[in-house]
């Protein structure tokens, strides 16, 4: 149910941020909300027709899956089949429809290694690197798209499986190590990655050029207090605040309905986190248990990254809201994960 609610209530801040904007610069198409309402219908669809699909219970099909991930991460990178946008090569064209392949890699990735801790006797030290060159190969192919935020977001979500499944506390202190390497090795690498830390830290220095979003979304949020300027009444959405429909929603979501609505989406999404966990806690197989942990874990991670970008706690990563931004992938795999949870948490007929 929760959901259900937040989809729609992504529909109806699509259609109050990305109006305007939609006039403007896409002239003649068909509305952000019209298509979001499209995308909605056909997720449910999908997920309906998932949910009870016993083959998605078997721990063997995810290797495959996670292997058809890996070969779309590749293809997503040979020019005349990737197509790129803002800068990144991350979507694949078929037809009209594009397909994102780091959103389905963070879903395979996450249920394959679940499948392989569930099997785990020991802690071998053979089995752990096994596990994490699992997490790498998906991690390092998509940053050569480069999508740092859907790194984030995958890398965080296995860690958090791992401590669930107990690993010892100094496969930690190794993979952090390697991390904050890893970080300044991509800093030196991509120098724009700086300019997102400079602005993020003061975001005034260049208010008109890296800072621009981060300042936009502070001066929606800023003025709104409580309550917020009513619905439908945003002000940052009239150009001031680029694509408002998509990664920075929440900040036109607070300054329409203040600091208490953007408490109770916060809330909404809360509701989410603990159903999923306790729809884990009720599994009889230990895989399945590892899977529903990483799948909602991977929605709270993604919701948190983004809210904390918009009210500038967090560098600007170009994430989407769950359920609330604007695109039809990301709602599509975000419904499709509903489905997995759903379907991994009946697990009372036997494999």
């Amino acid at each position: 149910m929760s959901s259900i609610v937040l989809s729609i209530i992504g529909i109806v801040f699509i259609f109050s941020a990305g109006t305007y904007w939609g006039n403007v610069h896409y002239t003649g198409q068909t509305p952000f909300y019209q298509k979001q309402a499209i995308y909605f219908i056909i997720a449910l669809f999908i997920c309906i027709a998932m949910m009870n699909w016993e083959l998605l219970r078997s721990q063997k099909i995810w290797g495959m899956l996670y292997i058809v991930s890996l070969v779309l991460l590749v293809a997503v990178m040979i020019p005349g089949i990737g197509i790129v946008r803002n800068g990144s090569q991350s979507w694949i064209g078929i037809g009209p429809l594009t397909v994102q392949p780091a959103e389905i890699a963070k879903v395979t990735t996450i249920i394959y290694i679940s499948a392989l801790l569930s099997q785990r006797k020991s802690y071998e030290r053979i089995v752990q690197w096994k596990h994490f060159m699992i997490l790498m190969i998906p991690s390092a192919l998509i940053m050569l798209q480069p999508d740092f935020g859907a790194v984030f977001i995958l890398v965080v979500v296995v860690l958090i499986v791992f401590f669930i499944a107990q690993y010892p506390i100094r496969l930690y202190v190794i993979l952090i190590s390697l991390g904050m390497a890893g970080l300044v090795g991509l800093i030196i690498a991509a120098p724009y990655r700086l300019k997102r830390i400079e602005a993020f830290i003061n975001p005034w220095a260049d208010p008109l050029g890296s800072g621009f979003q981060a300042v936009q979304s502070l001066f929606a949020i800023g003025p709104a207090g409580l309550f917020g300027h009513g619905l439908l009444k945003s002000r940052q959405k009239y150009l001031y605040l680029p694509e408002p429909q998509n990664d920075f929603i929440f900040a036109i979501i607070l300054e329409e309905i203040g600091l208490v609505g953007g408490m109770g989406l916060l809330l909404i999404f809360a509701c989410f986190l603990v159903f999923g966990y306790r729809l884990a806690l009720q599994c009889d197989h230990v895989f399945h248990f590892y899977a529903i942990c990483g799948l909602t874990t991977m929605i709270a991670v993604q919701a948190g990254l983004n809210i904390g970008v918009v009210i500038n706690l967090l560098p600007v990563t170009g994430v989407t809201l769950p359920f609330i931004s604007y695109g039809g992938t990301s709602l599509v795999v975000i419904w499709v994960t509903v489905a997995l949870i759903l379907n991994l948490s009946n697990d009372k007929r036997k494999e």
